[in-house]
């Protein structure tokens, strides 16, 4: 974010801030109370400020979002614990490296979106993930095979942790609140693709579900990889069968096995929607 489009006559806050840090050392300016509001990280991690760190970060990668031309986007979740095909042979258990095919599936189907995206200057459809390891880590490279951008959205966890390296380092973001992450996963999305994984990308389905489902969201391509797999973790059929969902949203979202099954669905969409424009929503 740089200041060459400042409209205003101002001083700049961060000149205030570099001159604060020079002044005289006196029991007044070593007071908390006389340090600038915004360069005060006691004040700003208060409990009865958490309104204005949801607006940061909000707003954060959003801007950046638009300074780099990110007009929208294909979402890709998935588990952290997929590991690549050749070390499903150390994976924790024998059907999570069975699952490991759906890495080089989802590098695949990074690889063939991203490819669409270079066609309109990288702008459109670029991929995004959690940033991290597993189906994650594929969606990153299979963009940086084609030497596209791709968005990264990390959070602080208790474990250690860092984003995969794969992803486009200006477009790399790391996040407090779970919330707000999730926003931003869906505020540009094209088509959100959904690949095995555990409570947290059942979380994300599940959201971007709901949202559709309730016309709180555009409806979009929600592809789901491994009929196999998520018919064994949810029981679709129950919940149409006890009413507490409609028969119809079952057709909210459709199976895949292939990356070029998905990249099809997409491609011949004909309920595309146009995306809000900035500002909009």
């Amino acid at each position: 974010m740089t200041d060459d489009n400042r409209s205003h006559p101002f001083r700049h806050s961060g000149q205030d801030r570099e001159a604060a840090h020079k002044t005289p050392d006196t029991p007044q300016t070593r007071s908390p109370s006389y340090r600038l509001a915004y360069d005060d990280l006691d004040f700003i991690l208060r409990d009865e400020l958490r309104p204005v760190r949801l607006q940061l970060e909000l707003l954060k990668p959003e801007l950046i979002m638009q300074e780099q031309g990110i007009e929208s986007t294909v979402v890709m979740f998935g588990g952290a614990r997929i590991p690549r095909p050749e070390d499903a042979h150390k994976a924790k258990t024998k059907t999570l490296g069975a699952l490991s095919h759906y890495y080089d599936e989802a590098r695949k189907f990074s690889r063939m979106i991203s490819e669409r995206s270079l066609g309109n200057g990288n702008r459109c459809k670029v991929i995004v993930s959690g940033g991290g390891p597993g189906v994650m880590e594929a969606a990153s490279r299979g963009a940086a095979d084609v030497g596209a951008k791709c968005i990264g959205l990390n959070i602080v966890l208790p474990h250690e942790q860092a984003p995969n390296p794969w992803v486009t380092p200006e477009l790399c973001f790391n996040f407090h609140y779970f919330a707000i992450r999730k926003m931003h996963f869906l505020m540009r999305a094209e088509a959100v693709v959904v690949f095995p994984g555990g409570f947290g990308t059942l979380d994300e389905m599940f959201e971007s579900l709901t949202l559709i489902q309730t016309g709180r969201m555009q409806r979009i391509p929600m592809i789901l990889f491994g009929r196999e797999f998520w018919e064994r973790i949810v029981n679709w059929e129950a919940l149409a069968e006890a009413g507490t969902i409609n028969r119809e949203d079952l057709e909210l979202f459709e199976f895949v096995e292939t990356a070029a099954e998905a990249v099809d669905i997409i491609d011949n969409w004909d309920g595309r929607c146009e995306l809000n424009e900035p500002g909009e929503g």
